[in-house]
């Protein structure tokens, strides 16, 4: 697994790319696409009111979150780029300044 984290506005959102041979993930959304590697992370967008409460650049907001799309890819580099633009477009869609958002790519520990 390779993990894809976003940093801003002082939250943090991480997403998975799974790669061939590891053991998918079990919930609602899990990837079920037959491609080398696969993108998955979840989706979110700020609301007026119901949603969770999300504490951003010191204010508190409202976010709802979209069911998990799981995304093929041939490459590697492909769907860590995706991954990167995937979180980029989160962090956009509750009001952070893009430049201030960093992205962290490791590999997740096995343990």
């Amino acid at each position: 697994m390779i993990l894809v984290r976003g940093s801003g506005g002082g939250t943090d959102l991480t997403g998975t790319v799974f790669e061939r041979g590891e053991d998918p993930p079990t919930y609602k959304g899990a990837p079920d696409e037959d491609a080398p590697y696969v993108w998955v992370c979840d989706s979110f967008y700020q609301v007026e009111s119901g949603g969770s409460a999300l504490r951003v650049d010191g204010e508190e907001i409202r976010v709802a979150f979209e069911e998990p799309m799981p995304r093929g890819f041939d490459t590697k580099s492909a769907a860590i780029d995706a991954a990167k633009e995937h979180v980029r477009t989160q962090f956009a869609r509750i009001g952070v300044d893009l430049d201030s958002v960093a992205i962290e790519v490791t590999k997740a520990d096995p343990a």
